[in-house]
């Protein structure tokens, strides 16, 4: 089953409370067996590049869903989407070894 990333964009400033901790556990707990890895918040927080106008990162969690649609039904009940904030979801795919790494142990 594909893996997938969901990175959470939340509004600069954005202060956790006991509430939204709570709305995250449970968004978290209704995707029973889809979560490979629940993740991390983001905490110090920094960007390069345009990262959208008023967001910064706020985490990220992987999932295994079939394909990109079932990773997005599962993404829109996200709280950052209430909060002013998004959600991006990506496929994650393989790194191709360098050429000529093959089996080291000849």
């Amino acid at each position: 089953m594909p893996s997938f990333v969901f990175t959470y964009r939340l509004t600069r400033g954005y202060t956790r409370t006991a509430e939204s901790a709570e709305a995250w556990r449970s968004w978290s707990d209704s995707m029973d067996g889809h979560v490979a890895d629940i993740g991390k918040p983001g905490l110090d927080v920094a960007a390069l590049g345009n990262c959208g106008p008023g967001t910064q990162l706020g985490g990220y969690s992987l999932i295994n869903a079939a394909d990109l649609d079932e990773a997005l039904a599962l993404a829109k009940d996200c709280p950052s989407l209430t909060r002013d904030g998004g959600v991006e979801v990506a496929q994650l795919g393989e790194v191709p070894p360098r050429a000529g790494a093959g089996d080291q142990s000849r």
